[in-house]
């Protein structure tokens, strides 16, 4: 018997009070359709209310996908969990989402993607919830604000601190999903899914397999459908003993603005040299600066904003291939995209789903991660995920705590004053006009990364800017190599109002980072 039904038949079948997970990052498999009618549902009937919905990576973007947006209604939506949440420019408008949480409607946290993920498979085993030491001394440590987004989630605490073995750790407790929403690409009568068009398979299966454990419910959005015994068993991401309802979306979109593009799932190779370069600019020079840090034959992860320009300042070297790249969808190998397409790759190698490679990363088997800030300040503290005045211009923080808790080397990027002015030309860079304050500040509104944390483990970080280098020391931030035309002092030390200083033998970086064909990258 198929298990075909529309998207209001699906989410009829959603009570009050349901904990729902949701399978999702950004637009990339995003279960819309799905989404759209619960929302349309709870506006129609009144239910279903008081809803928890848990969602490792965000549901939804700002920019035609609303996700978790159609849901973000009072009544409806008691508590949320999220790994990140949409975010995007401050020319849009507000989230209905980040309304919500601003305004004490809902009670939000911020929870690391790794940990969410994490929470799905102790949920699912029965086991006493997770016990990590990811997040010690971040924002997700209760002895800061233990993930709440807002005060009505402070009061309602979801970690605490236990001592286990002689050392102090995190414990998440249990929070069993009853409902289930994911989405790939094709099933079969019978809800077996395949993801031959998807850019990732994130974490649907581990997501189904919590839920089913729990006696709940599995609802499936595919763009297609096909007789039972047509799908080859190997293709079978999720099998169907464990999806209960099957919707059809026709129209859902691969990811961000993208209907279908066949190198983000692999059905295609494209060129090397049909992907774009990076545009010549401070932020290249950047970029080219952190790449310097890499050696042939490396796996490094890449994070969004400046950091995403490294792989093309590889490709502008010839040296496409010489990296291997992990990425906290899934995709490993490749080219990762930029812009709309961030968290897909094309000419990917592999695709692991999202849980083994948050597993991969909280264990630190890669050899570095390069991953961008808002702000840093004197003890080596990053930020990336609060922003009280515009708090929809970051996600959250995603997997970044996940993957800077071991990682055995990290290159943050980013600018170091806000809106200044910078003339670049080939003999160095010169402040032409200073910003309107620094990005190296006395205390970061939130811990994200903790400096301290990172001395207390013996990690290599460096902060890389359009200024200068510099190293997290037992001083804290200490400038060992300064860009060509920078004054030290004036647009260093003052600018930071003295939280930075400069190493006795600090250098001067190369002039071939400011050269508008290649740099001459080799390792």
């Amino acid at each position: 018997m198929s298990k075909l039904v529309s998207a209001a038949e699906a989410v009829a079948r959603i009570g009050d009070g349901a904990v729902v997970t949701v399978s999702s990052s950004s637009a990339l498999g995003c279960p819309d359709l799905v989404l759209k009618a619960l929302g349309e549902r709870f506006r129609a009937e009144g239910h279903p209310r008081g809803l928890t919905t848990l969602h490792p990576i965000a549901a939804g973007d700002m920019y035609g996908v609303k996700g978790i947006d159609w849901i973000a209604q009072d009544g409806l939506l008691a508590r949320v969990l999220a790994g990140s949440y949409p975010s995007g420019s401050s020319n849009l408008p507000m989230p209905e989402i980040w309304k919500m949480i601003t305004e004490e409607r809902v009670e939000a946290y911020n929870v690391p993607s790794g940990i969410m993920f994490d929470m799905h498979r102790e949920a699912a085993a029965r086991r006493p919830g997770v016990m990590t030491r990811v997040g010690l001394k971040t924002f997700v440590d209760p002895v800061r604000q233990g993930c709440a987004m807002n005060a009505k989630a402070a009061a309602k605490p979801i970690v605490s601190r236990v001592e286990f073995g002689g050392e102090t750790w995190l414990h998440f407790p249990n929070i069993q999903p009853n409902v289930c929403i994911l989405r790939a690409t094709t099933a079969d009568e019978w809800g077996n899914l395949t993801y031959e068009h998807e850019g990732a398979y994130l974490g649907g299966l581990e997501q189904a397999i919590a839920t089913r454990n729990n006696g709940g419910l599995v609802i499936a959005q595919v763009k297609r459908v096909t007789a039972r015994g047509s799908l080859r068993p190997h293709d079978v991401r999720v099998p169907g003993h464990l999806v209960d309802l099957i919707v059809q979306d026709r129209e859902q979109k691969q990811t961000t603005e993208t209907p279908y593009d066949p190198a983000i799932s692999g059905e295609v190779i494209r060129p090397w040299s049909s992907f774009s370069l990076a545009e010549h600019g401070v932020e290249k020079v950047i970029a080219r600066r952190a790449a310097m840090e890499l050696r042939k034959g490396m796996t490094a992860n890449l994070g969004f904003g400046i950091s995403a320009m490294v792989p093309r300042v590889l490709l502008e070297e010839g040296q496409a291939q010489a990296v291997t790249w992990a990425i906290e969808q899934g995709a490993v190998g490749g080219m990762p995209l930029t812009g709309f397409a961030f968290g897909c790759a094309s000419n990917a190698d592999a695709y692991v789903p999202s849980p083994q490679q948050f597993i991969y990363f909280q264990g630190g088997g890669f050899d570095m991660s390069f991953l961008s800030f808002m702000e840093v300040d004197v003890q080596g503290n990053v930020n990336v995920s609060k922003l009280g005045k515009k708090p929809y211009l970051t996600a959250g923080c995603g997997g970044f705590v996940d993957i800077t808790s071991a990682a055995k080397k990290l290159v943050f990027s980013g600018w170091f004053e806000a809106g200044a002015q910078i003339d670049l030309d080939k003999s160095g860079l010169r402040v032409s006009q200073p910003g309107k304050f620094t990005k190296m500040v006395a205390e970061v509104e939130h811990v994200t990364f903790s400096g301290e944390r990172a001395r207390e483990q013996g990690q290599d970080v460096l902060y890389i800017t359009e200024r200068c280098v510099m190293r997290l020391s037992d001083q804290g931030l200490v400038a060992t190599e300064i860009m060509p035309g920078i004054n030290a002092e004036r647009d260093i030390v003052a600018a930071s109002e003295g939280r930075v200083r400069i190493a006795e033998n600090a250098v001067t970086m190369p002039l071939s980072l400011l050269a508008e064909g290649p740099m001459g990258w080799s390792a």
